[in-house]
């Protein structure tokens, strides 16, 4: 197995001096080179075909023994030095100090097809920035991470990738309800794909310690091979790679509203410098619409990352980029302008989301409007967000008076939809379909151009955690059938129908199924 190499992260950026994987504060170093931990019976679960070829490497080397060993950790490829990156940052709002790398380990980067990528094992032991872990995963996550960052992709949505899935061989104590009540897992290793891992907590860790020489290292590397167009470094070049930074985040947070996507850990270590969805913790996709969820366990009580509050997180993790930054600029109005239209643009990219979603060409003063009364009868009953936008698609102009019929299959309790919330459903229907008769667009076609923007299926949790259960009395079938299926969320894929329907009863509360830990 032959993979074309590149070793710039290494070769062009400080390294610790110290080698080995001893958990330690790291000063003047961006990464330092640890060796995985060798699993005592690799097995590999499932392997992504695309991902495979993206990365040069033909479809029958996933049956080889070098992929096996490569990418579960048992062997170190030839010519390249494993490292774990530094990089610090705030969580829950919180600064946390050093926190970098501490269950992931960056094997090697290659160049394909004019592209490059980095290639990272989740799971493959301790580095010296695992603080009180012990470096390794569980199945359960690596299950979530592997199934989700490939079906964000089909989605749509700006992500890093998944190369394989594959079992240690290894048992693994978690608590994964932080209960005091510990357990031996199944664990596992993720090798997962990026053109980078560098995340905003990179910066704002040099940035802490006053460290400009090892910021304006990283800032300068990160714009020759990822933002090459903005020119060579100067100050102006930083204005700039900041404002494209924050146009990518954005882009990435409205896709994630687009789809009803809740990450549920936007801390800023887990924000990555090219605007990709990175580190696939406890989120969940809305099921029932509500701008207050939050998929995560640590965050149930103040739900700082709650579906309707992820704009805004975005916005208070790229001030404390544009902190980190500020180091180099030494202006603060430029970066102040530049978040002030992020605020301003996520008001008109959100609207423009939801015109497409609603199937709407023209723009229209009242669409606004339009959107918010939608969004309050989305709230009068529990409504899942998935099934009644694709459904809103079968709308036929001129018969508002069946519209709510269209969409019944989408409440969860239809014997709720009475009286008062029947009626304001009714004049909302009325509402849009005077709105629809302004546009050009048959039935048909907008059905067409609303079921590219509307996926038919998403990766809710029970169908994570039914992968889960199988994969965990040793049947993977399940992980391959959801794999396909989430390679065409868009498509009506008849043979899978059961798969568009609401989150069952038995899933409410469920462990894995409603709230999820940051356990992994």
């Amino acid at each position: 197995m032959r993979l074309n190499l590149s070793d710039t992260f290494n070769k062009e950026l400080p390294s610790d001096s110290n080698t080995t994987n001893t958990r330690r504060q790291v000063s003047k170093a961006t990464h330092s080179y640890v060796t995985p931990k060798v699993p005592s019976n690799p097995k590999l679960i499932h392997a992504s075909k695309a991902m495979v070829e993206a990365i040069g490497l033909a479809d029958d080397a996933i049956d080889s023994q070098d992929f096996l060993d490569i990418f579960s950790g048992t062997i170190v490829y030839p010519k390249t030095k494993p490292y774990a990156m530094a990089y610090a940052g705030h969580q829950f709002g919180n600064w946390a100090g050093q926190l970098g790398d501490g269950r992931a380990i960056n094997l090697f980067e290659v160049e394909h097809k004019a592209k490059r990528w980095a290639i990272q094992l989740k799971g493959s032991g301790e580095t010296p920035y695992s603080r009180q872990g012990d470096g390794f995963a569980v199945l359960r996550s690596s299950i979530r991470e592997y199934l989700c960052s490939e079906a964000m992709y089909h989605l749509g949505v700006p992500t890093t990738r998944a190369l394989s899935l594959m079992l240690s061989g290894d048992d693994v104590l978690r608590d994964m309800l932080y209960d005091g009540n510990p357990d031996y897992e199944k664990g596992a290793i993720v090798a997962r794909v990026a053109p980078t891992f560098i995340r905003f907590g990179n910066f704002e860790l040099f940035a802490s310690r006053k460290d400009r020489e090892n910021l304006k290292k990283l800032t300068n590397y990160t714009i020759k091979y990822f933002y090459p167009e903005l020119g060579k470094p100067s100050k102006e070049t930083y204005i700039k790679f900041f404002e494209e930074v924050t146009n990518r985040t954005l882009n990435m947070i409205i896709h994630w509203q687009r789809v009803g996507f809740v990450h549920g850990v936007m801390n800023t270590d887990n924000m990555s410098i090219l605007g990709l969805t990175i580190d696939y913790g406890p989120y969940g996709w809305l099921e029932d619409f509500d701008f207050g969820w939050t998929p995560n366990t640590t965050d149930r009580q103040n739900k700082r990352y709650r579906f309707g509050n992820q704009p805004n997180i975005g916005l208070w993790n790229l001030l404390q980029l544009a902190n980190a930054l500020y180091t180099l600029i030494e202006e603060p109005e430029p970066l102040e302008t530049i978040l002030n239209q992020y605020q301003k643009d996520f008001e008109q990219k959100s609207l423009e989301m939801m015109r497409s979603k609603l199937g709407l060409e023209l723009k229209e003063e009242a669409d606004g409007k339009l959107v918010a009364d939608l969004q309050e009868c989305l709230l009068l009953s529990e409504t899942d967000m998935t099934i009644v936008f694709r459904l809103l698609a079968n709308y036929k102009i001129g018969k508002p008076e069946r519209g709510l019929e269209i969409v019944e299959d989408a409440f969860y309790k239809p014997e709720d939809l009475k009286d008062t919330i029947e009626d304001q459903w009714k004049v909302w229907f009325q509402t849009y379909d005077q709105r629809l008769q302004k546009e050009q667009l048959s039935d048909s076609e907008r059905q067409k151009k609303m079921n590219t923007v509307n996926p038919k299926y998403v990766l809710r949790n029970y169908m994570a955690q039914l992968a889960i259960d199988k994969a965990d009395e040793g049947d993977n079938s399940l992980i391959d059938e959801l794999f396909q299926l989430l390679k065409k969320p868009y498509d009506e894929q008849s043979d899978h129908e059961k798969w568009f329907a609401k989150r069952p009863e038995w899933a409410r509360h469920k462990v894995g199924c409603s709230m999820l830990s940051c356990s992994s």
